[in-house]
């Protein structure tokens, strides 16, 4: 056990100093002691049945479903960049973790997939009345918005691990917005559960809820079908790879980075 933490914690900081993305790097301290309580919370995540990345391909193709078992289409390559196409939500500046998720959900284990599913029916109950659209229906467990558009500092507060996991288990696929609290971004990486995609413009006067959209990962593009514009995406960078393994976890095995999980 103790071997396979010092892998896991070798593994991290060697792929922090190959980041560019300055969400990513570790430079201090206080960051090691987070790597170190995000990795505990990683081991239950992994452990989830559920595959939370989606694809969409070509410009006719429909809507993706919002099923937290989606996996990719049998004609998409594994190293392929996935798209998202779906109906976005939209959310302003400074949406906080105990928005996301309020702190009387935390005890919901994600790697139980029952409490896994009553995660994703939480997501985002804990914004204020100003937002009339409910995120997720009453009695239902996930969404039917697969993208949500947020302002700056998307992600604040507690650092958390059930908001992305939340998030990820209510059939949202991505997040676009100007920008992240650190450590939200870096947990979204690490668990594999959302892209953090971080637009040019401020989107959040741009779309409004309902909007149909497509997020074209390679093209580093958001198209609004609703209204017919399209906007500049910033590139997701070294988090990419990361979330398209699974989460951190998973990249480590896949680039052999620390060993592979024993069938026996």
């Amino acid at each position: 056990m103790a071997a396979a933490s010092a892998a896991t914690a070798s593994a991290l900081t060697r792929f922090s100093s190959q980041c560019q993305s300055p969400y990513l790097r570790i430079t201090s301290r206080r960051d090691v002691c987070l790597r170190q309580k995000l990795s505990m919370a990683i081991t239950c995540s992994m452990k989830s049945p559920f595959k939370h990345i989606s694809t969409y391909s070509g410009s006719k193709s429909p809507i993706v479903p919002l099923s937290a078992t989606t996996t990719n289409s049998p004609t998409t390559s594994p190293t392929s960049t996935p798209n998202f196409h779906g109906i976005c939500y939209v959310v302003g500046d400074n949406i906080d973790t105990d928005q996301i998720i309020p702190a009387e959900y935390l005890t919901l284990v994600p790697s139980n997939p029952d409490e896994y599913r009553k995660l994703g029916s939480y997501a985002l109950i804990g914004l204020p009345s100003t937002y009339p659209v409910r995120f997720v229906e009453p009695g239902e467990f996930q969404s039917k918005y697969s993208i949500i558009i947020g302002g700056d500092n998307f992600g604040c507060g507690s650092s958390r691990e059930h908001a992305p996991v939340a998030l990820g288990a209510s059939g949202v696929k991505a997040v676009v917005a100007e920008s992240y609290a650190r450590i939200f971004f870096r947990n979204s990486v690490a668990t594999g559960e959302v892209y953090p995609l971080e637009s040019e413009v401020r989107l959040c006067e741009e779309c409004s809820t309902g909007d149909v959209v497509t997020v074209e990962l390679a093209e580093c593009l958001l198209i609004n079908h609703t209204t017919g514009k399209q906007y500049k995406l910033k590139p997701i960078g070294d988090a990419g790879p990361v979330i398209d393994a699974g989460g951190i976890f998973a990249y480590a095995r896949k680039t052999g980075m620390i060993p592979s999980q024993s069938t026996t």
